[in-house]
């Protein structure tokens, strides 16, 4: 009772407190739900691609009866979003699960103590390192989802080198974004937009891998500023004072004086075939087009079958299972509440006129300033349809068209489509996978904000100054 008084006294004291994630998602879809009401409702054709994919006809908007968002269809928005999103929200169970199980072989304990070891004295140089690596990955296959799988891996590593949770979920999240978000050869984003705007495809990859490295070179030294000042003194970390952060660092941190862990020959085998899994993954990723649900099938297998091999019971197993699936659960809940804003934007049919408005918007923009306003104007959809292809697939056939009219390369505007895109991917809480790996890193999202903000407006500033680039030398690739 003690405790429970001591909460309530401490939200209703003087200063601002970050409203929970919950909450605030909660107001969003509220909002969401609101605009039914006064936004006009309209609607586009869709058309088939060549590829199989559905998008608009940008000549076929038009208004329809008013279908706004009555009080049983709000009633219902959380769990539609659910189902909306249920491949992200299972995949994260999956993960979480697949996660706990490998951790209680000793796997991870033995890695995490070898790598401490190796890396104690030059563990700032892991970083550069990896945000490399993740990123080339997502800016060739365009995966940013993979920092789903990236976080888990490197978290326990990151403590153990005197870091914190936030420094791992940046280094995968940083890293995938400024990849996906140049999208050197990105099927994703850059191919699909370029195939829509019926450009060549991949072509402009030049400018494409400077704006990579540019992104790219301003999260690592933001990144390793931050990291530095961490090890050197944990207590101005900005998850300083978590409870969770304190427990996983009782777990991971020890010391290194002592006699080093050595696998068993169980364990060696374990992680042999733990190693075969995700060489699997990769291989079906690159070469059979998987994606999150036949990831999610590969990772339970992956569980079971290193569980096994490691010595574990099937009941261990399965409890290892429970317990990844109870400390992922925030994480896969935010997921649906996240697709909820969207959810009454469609059912109200007022998703397509603010697609429309967003086409009319642009086109008030001075000529100089038209690639800046379709970027703002990417930047503030991605809030509502913050996935790529999605938001290629809607936006895309407006603004291509568009720019031909008010003098943007056709070039240009898939490139603010993608920096638009893929920037806010990792600041808006409506980005399903997004907020499941901060979930998976155990950092609440306004902690996130307070450490990505400073560099979310650094990497705005490098965007508006390749579209200007692009304007003025009226790039074409």
């Amino acid at each position: 009772m003690t405790d429970q008084i001591t909460d309530v006294d401490d939200e209703a004291g003087g200063g601002f407190r970050m409203p929970h994630i919950y909450v605030i998602l909660f107001v969003f879809t509220a909002i969401a739900a609101a605009l039914t009401h006064v936004i006009p409702a309209g609607v586009y054709d869709r058309v088939t691609l060549p590829n199989g994919r559905s998008a608009i006809d940008p000549d076929s908007y038009r208004s329809v009866a008013p279908t706004p968002v009555g009080l049983e269809e709000f009633m219902l928005a959380v769990p539609s979003g659910l189902v909306d999103a249920a491949v992200v929200v299972f995949f994260t169970f999956i993960i979480g699960g697949m996660f706990t199980v490998i951790r209680r072989t000793g796997l991870i304990d033995v890695a995490v103590d070898k790598l401490s070891r190796r890396f104690a004295a030059r563990s700032l140089l892991m970083l550069p390192v990896l945000m490399t690596t993740f990123a080339v990955v997502a800016s060739l296959i365009g995966t940013q989802e993979l920092a789903l799988v990236y976080v888990p891996v490197i978290l326990p590593l990151m403590i153990a080198l005197g870091f914190d949770s936030i420094t791992a979920a940046a280094t995968a999240l940083l890293a995938t974004t400024a990849g996906f978000t140049a999208g050197v050869l990105n099927p994703i984003n850059t191919g699909l937009a370029q195939s829509i705007a019926e450009l060549p495809l991949y072509s402009g990859a030049g400018l494409r891998a400077v704006l990579l490295v540019a992104l790219l070179a301003a999260a690592i030294l933001h990144l390793t500023r931050y990291a530095r000042r961490v090890r050197t003194n944990p207590h101005l970390s900005l998850m300083a004072g978590d409870a969770r952060e304190e427990e996983k660092r009782r777990s991971y941190c020890h010391d290194l004086s002592g006699a080093p862990m050595r696998f068993t020959t169980r364990q060696a085998w374990a992680g042999i075939v733990a190693l075969a899994f995700f060489a699997v993954m990769v291989w079906g990723v690159l070469s059979r087009g998987w994606f999150m649900l036949e990831m999610a099938g590969l990772f339970v297998l992956m569980g079971v079958g290193v569980g096994l091999v490691a010595g574990m019971s099937t009941a261990r197993i399965c409890e290892a299972f429970n317990e990844g699936f109870r400390d992922v659960l925030m994480g896969a809940i935010i997921v649906g509440l996240a697709r909820a804003v969207a959810v009454m934007l469609e059912q109200g049919q007022v998703m397509d006129t603010l697609v429309h408005g967003l086409g009319d918007l642009v086109g008030s923009f001075p000529d100089t300033l038209a690639a800046v306003g379709m970027f703002l104007s990417q930047l503030g959809f991605n809030f509502v349809i913050p996935s790529g292809s999605g938001q290629a697939l809607v936006t895309m056939p407006i603004m291509a068209p568009l720019s031909d009219l008010i003098g943007v390369t056709r070039q240009n505007a898939v490139l603010a489509y993608q920096l638009g895109d893929g920037l806010s991917n990792i600041f808006y809480p409506t980005s399903g996978y997004f907020m499941a790996t901060l979930a998976l890193a155990g950092v609440g999202w306004d902690r996130w904000i307070r450490f990505f903000l400073p560099l979310f407006l650094t990497w705005i500033c490098i965007a508006l100054a390749f579209l200007i680039f692009a304007q003025t030398t009226n790039w074409i690739g």
